[in-house]
């Protein structure tokens, strides 16, 4: 079996994930893994799928398509197992341009790997301002330790005024 990934992205309405199930099981395929939202009023994601037949998993999720949902195929990469330390990284600041770029630039300084990267905004109680957050799995290559990796973003923490959490992930 083949190991595929579907990205979809169109108009949010009831029924999408139920389609997209569909054609995948009419393919002959097993939904293996799914990450899938509501991002800026469009339904937004992808799935890990094994398939026997990755044309068949195409024209099944053709009719998806044709239903107003773009969906793209394309094969899973096979890898060893993960090396390194895996971390959880949380932040949570007063929402400004540039915070994604700061953090981001600083774990790709480390050759830290980002495994999974979420945010979403939240109002402040007592002031009414944007609040920015950050949830994210890092992969830490096997000579960095998460000191090193805390110490970094406390640097540029005080610059773009945001409060972090590094611990362990599970």
């Amino acid at each position: 079996m083949a190991l595929l990934i579907l990205s979809v992205v169109g108009s949010d309405r009831p029924g999408l994930t139920q389609a997209i199930a569909s054609a995948v099981l009419s393919a002959g395929g097993n939904w293996l893994e799914s990450h899938l939202s509501q991002l800026g009023g469009l339904y937004v994601g992808s799935v890990l799928v094994e398939a026997d037949d990755a044309d068949a998993l195409r024209a099944a999720v053709s009719a998806v398509d044709a239903q107003g949902l773009d969906v793209r195929i394309a094969p899973a990469v096979e890898t060893s197992g993960p090396e390194g330390l895996a971390v959880a990284f949380s932040l949570v600041g007063q929402d400004q341009p540039g915070i994604v770029h700061q953090v981001t630039a600083a774990l790709a300084d480390l050759n830290a790997n980002i495994e999974a990267f979420d945010t979403h905004m939240s109002v402040e109680p007592h002031s009414g301002a944007p609040l920015f957050h950050l949830d994210a799995r890092l992969r830490l290559p096997p000579a960095l330790n998460a000191e090193a990796v805390k110490t970094a973003l406390e640097n540029i923490s005080a610059e773009i005024m945001v409060d972090i959490s590094l611990t362990p992930a599970e």
